[in-house]
């Protein structure tokens, strides 16, 4: 079973970034979790809202007439 959090130098490695680049993504996202009123853990971010919050992205609906 994969690890429900995510470490920095994990992420660092995932995104061809920096360690401490890293961290500041995490705390971004803890922000955000937060705002939202989950509970975060510092230094390290919940794998599934990483994995939406970068990789996911939504293509806009077409409305009916449009190719």
């Amino acid at each position: 079973m994969s690890e429900k959090f995510i470490r920095a130098e994990e992420l660092a490695e995932i995104m061809e970034i920096s360690v401490p680049y890293a961290y500041k993504i995490i705390k971004q996202l803890n922000e955000e979790l937060d705002a939202k009123g989950y509970i975060t853990i510092t230094g390290r971010v919940n794998r599934e809202y990483f994995n939406e919050r970068v990789y996911s992205a939504k293509v806009p609906e077409k409305k009916e007439g449009e190719d």
